[in-house]
């Protein structure tokens, strides 16, 4: 009820806060907030698929360092927006220290990870899918580690969230590793991945539903195409703001794989693409390290080198700032100036003989 004296702004503005707080039945909703890293290839498309899910027309622009951006969605009519933030890594492997920047303990119960692979650069699938998803692991880990001291139910919680993504009858419930938080595996460039030849399209298709089933992941490939944007939106929007799941399923490798996490099996997916005898040469201690031999026969890796972006994101004209660059050339001639002067003052030195 207003109460004497109110202005109208002041019955407005009471009104807005009841709708934001309230549900249709009056009682208090929270809202929920989640979190979702995106990381993966150098000009993968990370951008284009977060702009995408946003439902903003933006021209994307070259992610180099970390960067941050948020959603609002209601899940119903007159219900408060939830909130979604959106983190991404550029630089593909280079940045691999930023991880532990977005994932920190007090958010770690509400995030999630999105892998984007650019499929039409096989040689550099298996690399930069492991050291991000390795670096990222080990964060994690270490969050839990922390957790299960000082809340311990909250660190049982999160690992059993993981596990339940495979049925406890599914024949390959303890055949399995789960990441350790919800992951979405996007293979992005399927127009391009299209024209290969099917053999090689076979390969990284099964190599991929493996990794994903073996991490409890959901896969999905796509493109600038809008059917295929939708279908991978549809899994970050169960992430982000808790939508539900889809659970259609493609496995044909002559088209676009679209695969909710649990949703798949070993029996289906099938050995690894060799023959029986070249299996049995090779030494692996993990079905994971089996199928990374296997697909690094047909597509070599690049070198872990190669993969490091070495632009200096402070030379980037998307990053000027006038006073800024200003100093730092100034300080960039001073220092110039000191080696030289170092540098003379040392070759005038006399050094007295032995």
């Amino acid at each position: 009820m207003p109460k004497a004296g109110d202005t109208l702004w002041d019955i407005a503005r009471d009104e807005v806060e009841k709708r934001e707080n309230n549900g249709d039945d009056g009682k208090r909703v929270e809202v929920c907030e989640k979190s979702v890293l995106f990381m993966g290839s150098k000009n993968g498309g990370k951008t284009t698929i977060i702009l995408r899910c946003l439902e903003r027309e933006e021209v994307p622009k070259p992610t180099l360092v970390l960067e941050y951006t948020f959603g609002r969605r209601a899940r119903r009519h007159n219900a408060p927006k939830d909130i979604a933030h959106f983190w991404e890594i550029g630089g593909g492997t280079s940045l691999l220290e930023l991880i532990r920047i977005p994932i920190t303990v007090n958010n770690i119960r509400s995030f999630a990870v999105v892998l984007v692979l650019d499929l039409s650069k096989p040689n550099e699938l298996w690399m930069t899918m492991e050291n991000l998803l390795q670096a990222t692991r080990n964060h994690v880990n270490k969050i839990l580690a922390k957790l299960e001291k000082t809340d311990p139910e909250v660190a049982a919680e999160i690992k059993q969230k993981m596990q339940n993504n495979l049925q406890r009858d599914h024949p390959d419930y303890d055949l399995v590793d789960p990441f350790p938080i919800p992951l979405v595996i996007i293979g992005s460039k399927y127009d391009i991945f299209h024209e290969f030849d099917s053999e090689m399209r076979k390969i990284i298709s099964r190599t991929l539903r493996f990794v994903s089933h073996y991490y409890g992941a959901s896969l999905v490939f796509t493109s600038k195409s809008e059917a295929l944007l939708l279908k991978a939106r549809a899994l970050i929007n169960h992430l982000a703001f808790g939508y539900d799941r889809s659970k259609s399923v493609s496995v044909d490798h002559s088209k676009p794989l679209f695969i909710p996490a649990g949703l798949d099996s070993l029996s289906q997916i099938g050995p690894p693409p060799t023959s029986d005898s070249n299996i049995g040469k090779m030494r692996a201690n993990t079905p994971l390290e089996l199928w990374k031999k296997v697909f690094e026969k047909t597509f070599p890796p690049r070198s872990f080198s190669d993969l490091q972006d070495s632009k200096d994101p402070a030379q980037v004209s998307q990053y000027a700032e006038y006073e800024v660059d200003v100093m730092r050339a100034q300080k960039n001639q001073e220092f110039e100036q000191y080696k030289r002067n170092a540098s003379k003052s040392w070759k005038e030195m006399d050094f007295d003989p032995d």
